[in-house]
């Protein structure tokens, strides 16, 4: 069997008497850095045997544990805080075992990134986890542009030396959208920062650690049908070109080109 198991994101007595129960029962635990799994296992008397499996070895000891897996050994996964796998390792292995016909077991735990969503006071009816952007400037504002017209919230995590750099692409790309920082959750320094992207120059984020970054979706428009067939009308007496119309008329009120498109066609 193996075992899925969601560690504490800060404070460790979040962590669920079941992840406890299952630590102390499997044959090995893999983790990130042992030496962080030591401090929660420590404070549980947790027993069995750590075994550090990151995103730098998981390649070359999957073989090793899918094995053992298949030999009959129960094991479990943990990270160095929240759930396996969400931006963190694991894939690997549970596709291994998906694909070995090997019982995969859920003990589920905190995440930070739903936490923040919580906190944010941005709708969270709907919403995209990102995770992290690139670390290269060129790459980080062509996703952010791809994100641009996303409709709901969107979150990312990010480094505190990168914080301010991603956060200035935003208020270029995102304009005068809600957002909010949030770090160090569940511990005794948590802290959200909520403000407008906006008023970036007053706000202070020299934050420590890593971070989680919740973006208001974009608005569309609430334009009528006058709006557009107006702007058209005028935009069309300085160009008899039609489509490029369109694009002017659809780029001023920020809505999807087919929409004045028809609109356009309907009156004709």
């Amino acid at each position: 069997m193996l075992y899925i198991v969601g560690t504490p994101i800060g404070n460790l007595e979040d962590i669920s008497l079941r992840a406890i129960s299952i630590l102390n029962e499997v044959d090995i635990i893999l983790c990130e850095d042992t030496r962080v799994a030591k401090v929660l296992t420590s404070k549980y008397n947790i027993k069995p045997k750590l075994v550090s499996y990151h995103k730098f070895n998981e390649h070359d000891i999957l073989d090793k544990y899918m094995t053992n897996l298949n030999l009959g050994m129960n094991l479990a996964l943990i990270t160095d805080s929240g759930m396996p796998l969400i931006s963190d390792p694991g894939y690997l292995l549970v596709r291994g075992a998906i694909e070995n016909s090997i019982d995969i077991k859920i003990i589920p735990g905190p995440t930070a990134f739903v936490s923040s969503l919580i906190l944010s006071g941005i709708p969270a009816d709907k919403f995209l986890f990102y995770g992290f952007l690139p670390s290269q400037i060129s790459k980080r504002k062509k996703e952010l542009m791809i994100l641009k017209d996303f409709p709901y919230t969107i979150i990312f995590y990010e480094s505190s030396n990168r914080i301010l750099e991603s956060l200035r692409l935003m208020s270029e790309i995102f304009k005068d959208r809600n957002v909010s920082i949030s770090r160090e959750l569940t511990k005794k320094y948590e802290e959200t920062l909520r403000f407008n992207l906006k008023d970036l120059n007053n706000i202070d984020v020299n934050f420590k650690g890593e971070l989680v970054i919740v973006v208001e979706g974009h608005k569309v428009r609430n334009v009528t049908t006058v709006d557009i067939l107006t702007l058209y009308n005028e935009y069309i007496k300085l160009s008899s070109d039609q489509m490029q119309s369109v694009k002017l008329v659809a780029k001023e009120l920020k809505i999807p080109k087919n929409i004045v498109y028809n609109m356009v066609m309907k009156k004709k």
